[in-house]
């Protein structure tokens, strides 16, 4: 049996950055892939003391690269104010997603595998996507990371992989093999 990945239900993807107007619109920072993909989820929820509380999309619409949205309940400028700064989840039903596409959030912590030697070579630790190229943060076991000799600076603890096939070969959530990414690194890419 293989190791399988424990995926959410609900994922971040929005934050609600102040009202609009004075019929109790919020503006939504959107934390999706874009706020046209935002606009089509008709419930979003609050956690709020660990539970995920529903909010009822009335409408929303893109305006400047952000969402604005009117919420069953809210219907002044006031009464939105109560949630400004408050993150946003979506269940992860509520998406479309093309065959092998995957959330960000569902490849955080998972372990990086090196398909030439089978080993850990540490846990995703974040996605960059400078210039529009993704790019994977790969933490190192601590194991792995010499200590600093004194007056010198620490090693990193992480090092940067391309999201490109020549590099990425294989992410797996545990149907075929474990839960993981699996990477084939060039010489000297994983050094700290």
């Amino acid at each position: 049996m293989f190791k399988k990945a424990e995926l959410a239900q609900y994922l971040e993807c929005a934050k609600i950055t102040n009202t609009h107007g004075i019929a109790g619109a919020l503006k939504l920072e959107c934390r999706a892939d874009s706020p046209e993909v935002l606009v089509k989820i008709k419930t979003l929820y609050r956690k709020v003391n660990g539970e995920y509380v529903p909010m009822k999309v009335l409408k929303a619409s893109v305006h400047k690269n952000m969402v604005l949205a009117f919420f069953d309940g809210i219907t002044t400028p006031e009464e939105g104010l109560k949630y400004k700064n408050e993150v946003l989840y979506a269940d992860r039903s509520s998406f479309r997603l093309r065959r092998g596409d995957f959330f960000i959030a569902d490849i955080i912590g998972l372990p990086v595998y090196d398909v030439n030697t089978g080993k850990v070579v540490g846990t995703m630790d974040d996605v960059l996507a400078p210039a529009g190229q993704q790019v994977y943060v790969i933490r190192k076991p601590d194991e792995d990371i010499p200590e600093a000799e004194e007056g010198k600076k620490p090693m990193r603890k992480t090092f940067m992989v391309p999201c490109v096939p020549e590099f990425i070969k294989k992410v797996s959530f545990g149907e075929d093999c474990d839960a993981g990414v699996y990477v084939s690194l060039i010489e000297g890419m994983d050094e700290v």
